[in-house]
């Protein structure tokens, strides 16, 4: 089921009577989610994430827009008759019932044509269950289950009813690491042997990396880009998204191009295409090369990490207090004093300092 979101608005009323502007939750939102695919919607806390999720699944009502379910205007309509399976952070299990028992439930209070027999009922409940891996503990109680397994339960109990769109309101936030990555692989598997549309939101980047077919990041209420997660990382367009995403985040300094050549603090290192203006530099760690190239930062520590080692250094012209670059195990890196770095032009993007948006001009060795 493909889902169109066209000029989405949610407009709330502010609290606070000493300011009496409203406050825009969600802000002239377009965005078209295609039939089957699984979406990422990505921000910081406050970004208007779940009041979108919310809204397409009819708990909150627009302030302005319209939703569609392929061609089915959806705007208007009741939570329970848009045809949607929802699952929350909390999981709101009934802890009295068995797990067949909250599987069931939704099916039990269907009424009038799409009301179901009891045995087709069952076969729909232990379809449910077996798809999501819990065949063998029907008869168990939400309290004898792992926190994974409750997060599994709820999305059965949200499947059952073969919604035509599945959202998920950051599921994984209640879980240790290892059950986040357990549990976020099978939403995955789930969504694939489904074929069901889905819209997860989370804060978490590299969670909404790794399983999303598309992601949408969100600040503040609008969105800031789409795409295909690795195409969003390699080419973010402004400042806010190419720190958003990355684990460890994009390294970020002061700049300027000047007569056709880009510095970091006092650094020349790369020639530009584009007019003088002071920049903002950010270089992904794995964008370092430690080979004496002109970018001189000082070594503070070097984190063996198996396969690479992380090398903090500092520099006067960076954001951050240190700089963190990513570099194969088998490199020679001294273990004090200064360093040379050469940058991978792929890995580095320039932003104008005032407006924090990309400038995308091709970055070239110096010389050339």
């Amino acid at each position: 089921m493909k889902v169109a979101l066209q000029n989405l608005t949610k407009v709330f009323p502010n609290r606070n009577k000493k300011i009496k502007k409203d406050v825009v939750a969600v802000n002239d939102f377009n965005f078209e989610i295609p039939d089957g695919k699984l979406i990422g919607l990505l921000g910081p806390s406050g970004c208007g994430k779940s009041t979108t999720l919310y809204m397409i699944s009819g708990l909150e009502k627009p302030t302005r827009g319209k939703i569609f379910f392929g061609d089915d205007d959806v705007t208007e309509l009741s939570p329970e008759n848009r045809g949607v399976g929802m699952v929350f952070q909390n999981y709101a299990l009934y802890p009295h019932l068995t797990v067949k028992q909250n599987i069931l439930f939704p099916l039990q209070n269907l009424k009038g044509k799409d009301r179901l027999t009891k045995d087709e009922m069952l076969r729909r409940t232990v379809e449910a269950a077996k798809l999501v891996q819990l065949d063998e503990l029907l008869d168990r109680k939400p309290s004898e289950l792992s926190g994974g397994q409750q997060q599994r339960v709820a999305i059965a109990r949200a499947l059952v009813k073969m919604p035509r769109v599945l959202l998920l309101d950051e599921p994984l936030s209640n879980l240790d690491a290892r059950l986040r990555l357990q549990t976020r692989e099978e939403i995955r598997r789930i969504q694939r042997e489904t074929g069901i549309t889905t819209i997860f939101v989370t804060h978490d980047q590299e969670e909404a990396m790794s399983i999303s077919d598309e992601i949408v990041v969100m600040k503040d209420g609008t969105v800031q880009q789409t795409g295909a997660p690795q195409a969003v990382y390699d080419s973010p367009v402004n400042l806010f998204v190419a720190k958003f995403l990355g684990t460890p985040p994009i390294n970020v300094f002061d700049g300027k191009i000047e007569k056709g050549v880009l510095y970091i603090g006092t650094d020349a290192v790369f020639s530009i295409a584009h007019e003088d203006c002071e920049v903002t530099v950010g270089v992904r760690p794995e964008g370092f090369i430690p080979d004496g190239g002109s970018l001189s930062c000082l070594i503070e520590s070097i984190e063996v990490m198996g396969r690479d080692i992380s090398v903090v250094t500092k520099n006067p012209a960076s954001h951050n207090p240190f700089v963190r670059s990513i570099i194969a195990s088998d490199t020679s890196v001294p273990s004090s004093g200064h360093v040379g770095f050469s940058l991978k032009p792929y890995k580095v993007f320039v932003f104008r300092k005032d407006t924090e948006e990309r400038i995308f001009a091709e970055l070239m060795p110096l010389g050339k």
